[in-house]
C-alpha cells in the first residue's frame, strides 16, 4: 500500500492538523485501554508538541495516553540534547498527564543495557496475548541524510534486528544513542513520517518518489504491516515531489 502524502503551506498547519489527527485517535480508544504514542526528537515535533499542549489540554483525557520514546540521546534527562527535556518542556510538562504514563528511556545509563530494559518495558506494557507489541502510533522525524530514529544510512542493518531497541552511534559526531528498530516501528498501528524545511526536499523526493539510492535509506524501509504510514510535509520539503 502506497503511503499517504499530506502537503501544508507551513509547519503550524502541519502541526495544527497532527494535532486534530492524534486527538480523534486518542478519543476512538475504547474501553480501559491507554493509547500509546512514540514520540520523537527534533525540531518539527517541537512545533507539534505545542499545538497540541495549546489546543488540546482539555480535550483529552491524557490518563489515558502512556508516552514512548521512538530514540534517545545518551546524555542525562536534563541535558539539552535529550529528547526526553525537548517533550517534557513542549509538551508533558503542559498537559495533565500522569507521572506513571511517561515512559523514557533512560540515556544516561549504558546504553547496551538500556535498550534491553527499554524493550522489556515496551513488551510488559504493549504485548497481548502473545503478541509482539503493537504501538498506536509512533512518529518519526527525517534526517537530510535518510536517517530515522537513530537508525543511519551508515549502520541501517539495525533497522532489521531482531530486537526491538538497540545502541547505535552517530556516525559524524560519534553520540552514543539508543534507537527503535523495525520491529517496532513496523509493526506499530500507525506510523507518522514528518519533514519540514527545504533541506528535507531532496531526500523526501528520493524517498517518496524511490529515485536512485532510495532503497538504502532508513527512512525508506518504514513500512507499516498495518498499511497506515503518512507523511506530513510543508510546502518547502515538498518542493521537489
Amino acid at each position: 500500500m502506497e503511503p499517504q502524502v499530506k502537503i501544508f503551506e507551513t509547519p503550524a498547519h502541519l502541526a495544527a492538523s497532527f494535532a486534530a489527527m492524534l486527538a480523534a485517535g486518542i478519543n476512538k480508544t475504547e474501553g480501559s485501554r491507554y493509547f500509546s504514542w512514540v514520540l520523537s526528537g527534533g525540531n518539527t515535533p517541537k512545533i507539534l508538541f505545542r499545538a497540541i499542549a495549546e489546543g488540546y489540554r482539555d480535550a483529552i483525557d491524557w490518563s489515558r495516553v502512556k508516552f514512548f520514546w521512538g530514540d534517545e540521546r545518551c546524555v542525562p534527562p536534563a541535558d539539552a540534547e535529550s529528547n526526553y527535556r525537548m517533550a517534557k518542556e513542549s509538551l508533558l510538562d503542559l498537559l495533565p498527564v500522569p507521572a506513571s504514563n511517561i515512559l523514557r528511556i533512560h540515556g544516561e545509563e549504558d546504553p547496551a543495557g538500556e535498550a534491553t530494559r527499554y524493550a522489556q518495558l515496551f513488551r510488559n506494557e504493549l504485548s497481548h496475548n502473545g503478541e509482539s507489541p503493537r504501538a498506536d502510533l509512533v512518529m518519526l522525524g527525517m534526517g537530510d541524510d535518510g536517517h530515522t530514529a537513530s537508525v543511519f544510512p551508515q549502520n541501517v542493518e539495525l533497522f532489521h534486528s531482531d530486537r526491538l531497541f538497540e545502541p547505535s552511534v552517530h556516525p559524524l559526531t560519534g553520540q552514543l544513542r539508543i534507537s527503535a528498530t523495525g520491529k517496532v516501528i513496523n509493526h506499530a498501528k500507525s506510523v507518522i513520517m514528518l519533514a519540514t524545511g527545504d533541506a528535507k526536499a531532496t531526500m523526501t523526493a528520493r524517498v517518496i518518489l524511490r529515485q536512485r539510492g532510495w532503497d538504502l535509506l532508513p527512512a525508506a524501509l518504514v513500512k507499516p504491516e498495518s498499511g497506515k504510514l503518512t507523511w506530513l510535509l510543508d510546502k518547502q520539503a515538498a518542493a521537489k515531489l
